[in-house]
């Protein structure tokens, strides 16, 4: 004859009052049989000297760039697109950013009394936009 306690025990997917008890009853954990468990060893990762993980060449910084606008009469800005075709007839095509920038270190590379002269040659105009003329 099976009591009511036993019926709630057999029962599968039903956890009684009986069952929980008996779960954290140390002798319900040692009956049985013995179950193979992991070693409680804590694996750490092997390390690795700083000079090892640098394997890459460190990138020089782009320079900071700045955006400008400025007021060229239309003779000069032709110069600029004959420069420009020059360039690429040579085998070597420039933007124009770049032409003006060959321009800045050419001027940068004279003495002084080239560079007064060569300004000297370019006349001033007037600054800011121009008329919708």
């Amino acid at each position: 004859m099976v009591t009511a306690r036993k019926a709630r025990i057999a029962r599968p997917g039903k956890k009684t009052g009986a069952t929980r008890s008996a779960a954290k009853s140390p002798a319900a954990k040692s009956s049985g049989a013995p179950k193979a468990q992991a070693p409680a060893v804590k694996v750490t990762p092997p390390t690795v000297p700083a000079s090892a993980t640098k394997a890459k060449p460190d990138k020089p910084k782009r320079p900071k760039l700045v955006r400008d606008s400025f007021t060229i009469p239309k003779a000069e800005y032709a110069v600029l697109q004959e420069l420009k075709q020059r360039a690429a007839k040579l085998g070597r095509p420039a933007k124009k950013s770049e032409v003006l920038r060959a321009g800045v270190n050419a001027l940068a590379a004279m003495g002084d009394s080239a560079f007064v002269a060569t300004l000297a040659t370019v006349p001033a105009i007037k600054t800011g936009r121009p008329s919708q003329a």
